[in-house]
């Protein structure tokens, strides 16, 4: 899964985190592995201006997804004679996700994680307009969201133990050629 991230917001930003959040949300959601999703990062005047432009709405929003016209409609490029499909783009706004993270409680990295899922999901088709497509697109973020804070402590917990195993086998003479 190829994931670009650019950030002209001027704000400081978990970039590699919200890279490895789309690969891991685009994983789960089955997309083909040679897909392409660009995401990008802008400030508060551009996601304003863009904003306006494409949703004829005022000010400025949290993010925004792109999809390509001839990416499946079902969110599911995944037939095996697809080589690469660029996917769309995803834009989100860091000092939206800040005053929202603010207004929840909890991190503005948590928010750009959870805004991150959300574009990928636009992205595939889902949608939130009605009632029904609402129910099932947060609880699929909800759920995506989850699974992904727990394959990232599960990684921590093996890495952590990797060392442990290294470091013991150190203590005993043990190291493998070219270790340490």
């Amino acid at each position: 899964m190829s994931v670009e991230l650019a950030n002209e917001s001027g704000a400081a930003a978990p970039e590699g985190m919200l890279i490895h959040v789309a690969q891991f949300a685009l994983d789960q959601m089955r997309v083909n592995p040679a897909a392409e999703l660009s995401m990008l990062l802008v400030d508060t005047t551009t996601m304003t201006h863009l904003h306006q432009q494409w949703m004829n709405l005022p000010g400025p929003t949290d993010v925004l997804s792109f999809p390509m016209d001839d990416a499946e409609p079902d969110g599911r490029p995944d037939a095996v004679e697809v080589a690469q499909t660029l996917l769309g783009d995803i834009v989100l706004c860091p000092e939206v996700a800040a005053e929202q993270a603010q207004t929840a409680g909890h991190s503005t990295e948590h928010e750009l994680i959870v805004l991150t899922v959300h574009g990928v999901l636009h992205i595939l088709g889902y949608d939130h307009a009605e009632p029904e497509e609402e129910a099932e697109m947060f609880a699929l973020q909800g759920k995506l969201v989850e699974r992904w804070y727990a394959n990232v402590k599960a990684q921590a917990k093996a890495e952590a133990l990797g060392k442990r195993d290294a470091k013991l086998l150190r203590s005993v003479g043990l190291e493998a050629e070219g270790d340490g």
